[in-house]
C-alpha cells in the first residue's frame, strides 16, 4: 500500500471532526473504471465492479496481510456496477448489460430480482441499497445503454426511474430524475437521497406507504476538478457523502458542505470497511484508494 499526497478542502473547521488528516493510500490500480465496492463484515472482505472489464474483484483482509488479497470475484459479471448486501448476506448487483438487478444465493447460483416495469425493459439499473426490513431502492439511469459503461442499445423506457422493491412487487417511486445514480438512506431510513448526476445536485425524498413525497434539492456539489454527483453514503452521525468535482464531497446532516476530500482521480463509488468501519475505500477510475475517517461507517450486516 503506497502513501500519496492529500488534501482536504476544508469549508467549514468541523470537517477535521468527521475525517482524518491521513494520507490518501492507494490500495490497487491497473483497472479500467472502478465502482460498486461493498464490504462484509464479516468475511472481513471489500467486492467491487470493474464496468468496462465485464469483472468484480474481491480485496480479502486478514491480520497477516495488510494490504490484503486481490482475487476474481465474478468474470463475467455482465458489466456490474452498484453492490449492496441484504440483512441475509446476500450480494444484490446492477448489471449493466443485461440490464437486471440480480441477487447471489449461498451456492452461487445467481436469480433475477428485476429486469423490467410494465412490461418494458429496464434501462441499465446502476445502484442499489437495502433498508433494515429488507426492502430494496435502486435506480435506474440509461448509462449502461451506451459505450463504454454498457452495451449500445436503444432504450425501451421513456424515463429513467428510482424503484421500491417489498412486499407490494415493483414500484417506480419517481420518473423525476434526468440521471438518478446514487442513493443513501437516511439513518432513520424515513427518506431516500439520490444523487442526479445530470443536474448536479442531490435530491432527497420522504418515503411514504404509497411512494414518496416531497423530493427538494436538498445539496449541489460545486468545486473545481473533474468529477459529479455519484455515490453517496451515510455515515453512522448522519453526514453525507458524495462523489463530486475534486473527490468526495462531504455534508452534515443539515446539507452543509463542510469540504472535500481529494482524489487524483475521478471519484464513482466508496464505501466504509475494516473492523473499525473507518476506512474509507474509495473506487475512483483506475485505482482503488483508502482513507482514514473518525466517525464510522455503518455495519451492512
Amino acid at each position: 500500500m503506497t502513501g500519496t499526497v492529500s488534501a482536504l478542502e476544508v469549508r467549514d473547521p468541523r470537517l477535521h471532526d468527521v475525517v482524518a488528516g491521513d494520507p490518501l493510500r492507494r490500495v490497487v490500480t491497473g483497472f479500467r473504471f472502478l465502482e460498486g465496492p461493498v464490504w462484509h463484515p464479516v468475511e472481513r472482505s471489500l467486492v467491487f465492479s470493474d464496468i468496462p472489464a465485464a469483472r468484480m474483484s474481491r480485496l480479502q483482509m486478514s491480520a497477516s496481510t495488510a494490504d490484503g488479497e486481490l482475487s476474481v470475484f465474478r468474470d463475467p459479471s455482465h458489466m456490474a456496477n452498484g453492490n449492496a448486501y441484504d440483512r441475509a448476506g446476500r450480494l444484490l448487483t446492477c448489471e449493466h448489460a443485461t440490464s437486471r438487478l440480480v441477487r447471489q444465493e449461498a451456492d452461487g447460483s445467481l436469480v433475477t430480482l428485476a429486469d423490467g416495469y410494465q412490461g418494458k425493459e429496464l434501462n441499465s439499473p446502476n445502484d442499489v441499497v437495502v433498508a433494515r426490513d429488507g426492502t430494496i431502492f435502486f435506480t435506474d439511469p440509461a448509462y449502461g445503454r451506451a459505450a463504454p459503461y454498457g452495451v449500445p442499445r436503444s432504450r425501451e423506457l421513456p424515463f429513467c426511474g428510482v424503484y421500491r422493491l417489498g412486499g407490494a412487487g415493483l414500484e417506480l417511486l419517481t420518473d423525476d430524475v434526468e440521471g438518478p445514480n446514487g442513493l443513501c438512506l437516511s439513518l432513520d431510513e424515513r427518506f431516500l437521497f439520490v444523487a442526479d448526476t445530470e443536474r448536479m445536485h442531490i435530491r432527497r425524498f420522504e418515503l411514504t406507504d404509497s411512494g414518496v413525497a416531497g423530493g427538494e434539492v436538498w445539496a449541489r456539489t460545486t468545486g473545481a476538478g473533474p468529477g459529479e454527483p455519484d455515490g453517496l453514503k451515510i455515515d453512522s452521525a448522519g453526514n453525507l457523502f458524495s462523489c463530486g468535482p475534486g473527490g468526495i464531497h462531504v455534508l452534515d446532516p443539515a446539507g452543509q458542505a463542510l469540504g472535500v476530500i481529494e482524489v487524483p482521480e475521478t471519484t464513482a463509488n466508496f464505501t466504509w470497511g475494516d473492523d473499525d468501519m473507518c476506512s474509507l475505500y474509495i473506487c475512483a477510475s483506475t485505482t482503488l484508494y483508502r482513507f482514514r475517517t473518525r466517525v464510522p461507517g455503518i455495519r451492512a450486516l
